[in-house]
């Protein structure tokens, strides 16, 4: 503690070097990078909490089928880039098991994270038909996906939906979606940053405006079963994660194998596309394909460009991973249960010292404990805070850049270990005594 709060001219030469104007405002990765170099510098430890890291060991039934497929020789085959038989079967039967749809392995495809996921379903989707370009993001969400769709040069309309919730949801969907220039919607729920979740009944509205308009919901599932306050874990059995797949037949679900499975170094992801979606024939599609199905388009066309498939090694280990879920043989949900423990202890901390849960109900009921929760001070806006906070050996990302209207920080739980807790409770209440609330 003896250099904290470090030197403000210690953190602006280091921006600086990384060519960063305003820490409060950097990317996720502009702020590690940075944080890393602050850290030589300084030799302080952080309290990391800017990046949805998981923090938990690779399950071993995945780890080993890894190791036998390497063993036998598939490091030096191409894999075939619409999956290996064994994912596509084993997730199939996974959706069916959690989610309760029904799609055919077809349908199931790896991807190389959720993110070529995303990248791919936004570049495949907008040019499907010619009338329908844009992506409607349904905020706060992932920045990521936002430049995804910069860097393809995608139209994008956005909004916060956290004063849209329940009926209100319905006439902000038929404000955005009138006008029928919006191929594709995108949400997550478990929500990035906010952790809230949608009802049944939102995602019956977003379902019925999907289906009204023709537009294609994606459904980000990153934090697959993670809504710690139902238990979704028992295969084939009720309750099942809520899911949009109920209430229209054009969705495109992404689930990735980073925090659910803690597979995030090997970069997996299945892309479960509806369907009629998936079979859907698409004249348009000819401008830019030589296939006009969609499904194939995607996969032929799109993913053929960007990877030529996803790596075959980790390919079986997610099909062991599924196979063991769909089994009942491994509870992928018992181990990862350990984020919202850590989540309620580290909330805490921050409000004994003077901060408040920025998101703190969903629907009018407590918002769950999970990967992530946002805070703030009085009378501070988010990116001031952040500033002050890495001051304090404290690093995260600013609301602002998820597409949030509110003021704050979200805070990831993941790369955070129980031995730096103590640190953390330091650091806040010298925080908190620098910093008294008026």
């Amino acid at each position: 503690m003896t250099q904290i709060p470090i030197q403000k001219e210690v953190i602006d030469k280091i921006a600086a070097e990384n060519k960063i104007k305003n820490p409060g405002k950097a990317s996720i990765r502009e702020m590690r990078k940075m944080i890393q170099d602050v850290e030589k510098e300084t030799g302080v430890r952080f309290v990391k909490m800017e990046m949805g890291i998981p923090g938990l060991p690779a399950p071993q039934v995945g780890v080993n089928a890894q190791i036998e497929a390497l063993k036998s020789g598939v490091a030096s085959i191409y894999p075939e880039i619409y999956g290996t038989a064994d994912f596509k079967r084993e997730a199939a039967r996974f959706v069916k098991n959690f989610l309760d749809i029904d799609v055919t392995p077809d349908c199931c495809v790896p991807t190389v994270g959720s993110m070529q996921a995303g990248f791919a379903s936004f570049l495949t989707l907008t040019r499907y038909d010619a009338k329908k370009t844009k992506v409607l993001f349904i905020d706060p969400g992932f920045p990521v996906q936002k430049q995804q769709c910069r860097v393809l040069g995608i139209p994008m309309k956005a909004f916060d939906v956290y004063e849209y919730r329940g009926d209100k949801l319905r006439d902000k969907l038929e404000e955005e979606l009138k006008d029928g220039d919006v191929a594709c919607m995108i949400f997550s729920s478990p929500n990035n940053p906010a952790w809230f979740c949608f009802t049944e009944h939102e995602l019956k509205i977003i379902g019925e405006m999907s289906q009204k308009y023709g537009v294609v919901v994606m459904e980000d599932s990153a934090y697959f079963l993670m809504d710690f306050r139902k238990d979704y874990s028992v295969p084939g059995k009720a309750p099942f994660q809520p899911t949009v797949a109920k209430y229209t037949d054009l969705y495109v679900i992404m689930i990735s194998g980073s925090k659910s499975f803690s597979y995030a170094g090997e970069r997996i992801a299945m892309m479960v596309c509806s369907p009629k979606l998936f079979n859907m024939e698409c004249p348009d599609l000819s401008r830019f394909y030589s296939q006009t199905q969609l499904g194939r388009a995607l996969i032929f066309g799109t993913l053929y460009c960007l990877s030529s498939g996803t790596a075959h090694s980790v390919q079986y280990a997610m099909a062991a991973m599924l196979k063991g879920a769909n089994d009942g043989t491994f509870n992928f949900v018992k181990d990862i249960k350990e984020y919202g423990e850590k989540a309620g202890i580290m909330k805490k901390l921050f409000t004994d010292n003077g901060f408040y849960i920025v998101y703190d109900k969903d629907m009018g009921e407590d918002i769950g404990d999970g990967f992530y929760f946002t805070f703030c001070y009085p009378g501070y806006k988010g990116v001031e805070l952040l500033n002050e906070l890495i001051r304090y050996g404290i690093s995260a990302i600013a609301l602002d850049i998820t597409g949030s209207l509110k003021q704050g920080i979200r805070a990831c739980v993941a790369l955070v270990q129980r031995d730096q807790f103590p640190d953390l409770k330091e650091r806040l209440e010298k925080f908190h005594a620098d910093h008294p609330v008026k």
